[in-house]
Order: structure tokens, then C-alpha cells, then sequence
């Protein structure tokens, strides 16, 4: 019985994921209830796919299909400026590929885990191919479209989403410092997006 239930579920997901893909296909000839899209690239200008954003009950539904990048967990965050320079600078004037779409997008006072960009992690597989599809009642077009734009960031390492328990703090281990409080750790910004309407 346990078998039967967990071979029900799988095969919901798996509809559902084929479901958002072709959603996210169809929306090349309808996209009427697309918000968003983003075409992402790396560094080096290769187009890895895109990231879309559809109308979905109040929410925002995330459909994407990517190329091209390193098995494993990869962050995935939507970042608060529109503008992804691979040839971006630091202070120090060090070269740091898409600094220029700045940190997470957030509606105001949140550490990482809770950004209103915060998305689940993309897994991708050995063949360098991840699909994602998610939702989320924490953006809107409004914060994606507000005067500076936004991004989508795929970063190089895992997002360990700023978990840092407790009780590495009581073995005297520090918890959370202000890069995993920003960023939950996930390294470089290896490809960038920019949102666009529709």
C-alpha cells in the first residue's frame, strides 16, 4: 500500500513537472499569462535557457529548463537589480561577473531564506540539464518591475539557506555570519537574467 501511495505521488509530480514545461513551451505562442521571462546566460555569453513567471492563483508560478551547467545543487535567487554585467567590478575594483544585479530582491528586513527572491535550489543532473517549477506568493510584478528591474542568479555552490543550527552555536561554533545572513553561502554568480514583461 505504502508503494501504491508513493507511486501516486510520483506520478503526480512527475505531471506536474511535464505540465510546467509545457506551459513554459507553450508560452512562446501564448503568453498571456506570462508576467515575466528571463533569458539566462553565463559569463561568457553562452544562453543556458530561460526563467519564466506565469499567473497562478494570486501566485507566481517559476518554469525553467537549463543547459550547460555543473551537476550538483546550485543557489537560485532572484536579485534586486535588472542589469547582468559579466565584466561587473567590486569596490576594490576586482572583476566580479553579475555584481551589478546587486543582492537578493527583498520587500524589506529579511535575512536570506526569507528574501522575497529566495527559490528553491536547482538540481541538475549529470548531463549538466535541470528543470525547475515552483511557486511563490513572495513576488509580484511589482517588485520585479519596480525602477531598477531584476534578475535571476544561478550561483556556482549549494544554498544552505543560512541554516546554521543552534546547537553549533552551543559547541562553540559561530552561527551565522552576515554572508550567510546575505547569501546562504552559495559562491560565485555563475549565469544571470534580466527579467523582461511578458
Amino acid at each position: 500500500m505504502r508503494t501504491t501511495r508513493s507511486l501516486a505521488v510520483l506520478g503526480a509530480l512527475g505531471v506536474t513537472m511535464l505540465s510546467v514545461v509545457a506551459t513554459e513551451s507553450a508560452a512562446q505562442t501564448d503568453s498571456s499569462s506570462r508576467v515575466a521571462h528571463a533569458v539566462v546566460r553565463d559569463a561568457n555569453g553562452v544562453t543556458l535557457g530561460t526563467v519564466s513567471f506565469f499567473a497562478d492563483r494570486g501566485k507566481l508560478a517559476v518554469a525553467g529548463r537549463l543547459s550547460g551547467v555543473a551537476p550538483g545543487f546550485h543557489g537560485f535567487h532572484v536579485h534586486a537589480i535588472g542589469l547582468c554585467d559579466p565584466r561587473a567590478t567590486d569596490p576594490t575594483g576586482a572583476v566580479v561577473p553579475f555584481a551589478s544585479a546587486g543582492p537578493h530582491l527583498d520587500s524589506g528586513g529579511h535575512t536570506h531564506g526569507a528574501h522575497s527572491g529566495d527559490l528553491p535550489s536547482l538540481l541538475v543532473t549529470a548531463d549538466g540539464i535541470t528543470t525547475t517549477a515552483t511557486e511563490t506568493d513572495r513576488l509580484n510584478s511589482a517588485l520585479l518591475f519596480d525602477a531598477d528591474g531584476s534578475a535571476i542568479i544561478i550561483h556556482a555552490g549549494p544554498d544552505n539557506f543560512a541554516n546554521i543550527p543552534a546547537r553549533y552555536s552551543a559547541a562553540g561554533v559561530p552561527g551565522p555570519d552576515a554572508a550567510t545572513l546575505g547569501t546562504g553561502d552559495s559562491g560565485a554568480r555563475f549565469a544571470c537574467g534580466v527579467f523582461v514583461r511578458g
